[in-house]
């Protein structure tokens, strides 16, 4: 998953949770009742950055930090 963003991501289908682990100092975040297809279509998507920002945030899911760097 090649990204200037995003280190890594999980997905967990039972709890609908995602967790985006970002590169540098961003630290990582918990996103809360994300469904499946998103997770999907984030995954897929060219650059993960540009969905990130101009898709996945302006849905607005709770989230949480979990990690400071």
């Amino acid at each position: 998953m090649p990204s200037s963003v995003i280190a890594a991501m999980h997905y967990n289908d039972e709890t609908r949770i995602l967790t985006i682990v970002y590169r540098g100092k961003r630290g990582v975040y918990r996103y809360f009742d994300v469904p499946a297809e998103e997770f999907a279509a984030f995954r897929s998507a060219p650059s993960k950055g540009v969905y990130l920002n101009e898709i996945f945030k302006t849905k607005q899911y709770r989230y949480e930090r979990i990690k400071n760097p």
